[in-house]
């Protein structure tokens, strides 16, 4: 069997979760690994080479697809296009705000080079979008609300991350519980993004960093917390170790809505993750394998996960998934 041959781009929290779920797919297998950093500093569990990104162009004929894993924040908009050009790519981008103008450029760029890349794969957006058009599909008169949390958000922790001044840090999103009961109960409540949700961040400030600064570029970020109530605490880095080293997430979606009678109906689907890196990094790669698949027909440009037929997810054969799973 021919295995999709595997390269990471990025090598935090989420390119060393795709390296280990790796070894869990036999249809797969790791080429390399690409870093900012110098090469040699970079101590990597798997026993292949380690590249700086600028030497990707090297690499075109050796990889079938880039899995992208820097933060939505800076990384994801500027490196995609630029990979696209080279490679089939797959990122978890989750600035929802901005997916329709980074599908737009992505898409260009990928069709122009004959190449498949699926952006903003991942748990939310990824299953949940996909939970999210179902009811959407199935329901009249029908809301849909999304919750997430109590986890650790690694985008919202990067983008903190990326504020001059700030040494660590780590953001928790948590459902309001009122909110949720509210819509179990058979409300359709209007709630503004302030009602659904609170962030709380804990901060490992730099030596004379200014901390109240940091604090309202925090509060004030457009499209992270600038719609929420935000709680700040700042803390040595010794307790962000010992007290947040952990990366759970999860939440649900629900959706109310009726059918032809007026008879009433709720969905509703909830992940509780205890690593968001790994089940993230475990999307992404039945997502390689999709995009691998739809490329391998001709299927070039930017999709999403509501352009992948499920079957193409799987390492089963489709007579094991009409049986099995059907």
């Amino acid at each position: 069997m021919n295995k999709i041959k595997i390269g990471i781009c990025g090598y935090g929290n989420l390119g060393r979760a795709v390296e280990s779920e790796i070894t869990k797919n036999n249809d797969m297998e790791l080429v390399a690994v690409f870093t900012r950093r110098e090469p040699s500093s970079l101590k990597i569990a798997s026993n292949v080479p380690v590249d700086n990104i600028s030497n990707v162009k090297k690499w075109t004929d050796k990889i079938d697809i880039m899995i992208m894993c820097g933060g939505s924040s800076t990384d994801l908009p500027v490196q995609v296009p630029e990979m696209c050009k080279l490679f089939n790519t797959v990122d978890s981008f989750d600035t929802h705000a901005k997916i329709p103008e980074y599908f737009d450029k992505v898409n260009k760029i990928a069709k122009e080079n004959n190449h498949t890349s699926t952006i903003s794969v991942g748990w939310d957006p990824g299953m949940f979008s996909v939970m999210r058009l179902y009811a959407n599909s199935i329901l009249h008169d029908n809301s849909t609300y999304t919750f997430w949390g109590k986890g650790v958000s690694q985008g919202h922790s990067d983008a903190i991350r990326r504020i001059e001044g700030v040494k660590d840090a780590k953001q928790y999103t948590i459902p309001v519980e009122s909110a949720i009961e509210r819509i179990r109960n058979g409300e359709n409540p209007e709630l503004s993004t302030r009602e659904k949700h609170t962030r709380e961040c804990f901060v490992v400030a730099e030596e004379g960093a200014d901390k109240d600064r940091i604090e309202s570029e925090i509060k004030n970020m457009p499209n992270y917390f600038a719609d929420y109530n935000t709680t700040v605490h700042f803390i040595s880095e010794e307790e962000l170790k010992r007290e947040h080293s952990q990366m759970p997430h999860g939440g649900f979606v629900l959706s109310s809505g009726t059918t032809g009678n007026g008879n009433k109906h709720i969905i509703e689907y909830s992940l509780k993750l205890q690593s968001n890196p790994e089940f993230t990094g475990s999307v992404l790669l039945a997502i390689a394998r999709a995009t691998y698949r739809m490329n391998n027909e001709g299927m070039f440009g930017a999709k999403t996960i509501f352009d992948i037929p499920p079957i193409y997810m799987s390492n089963l054969n489709p007579d094991e998934i009409r049986k099995n799973l059907l």
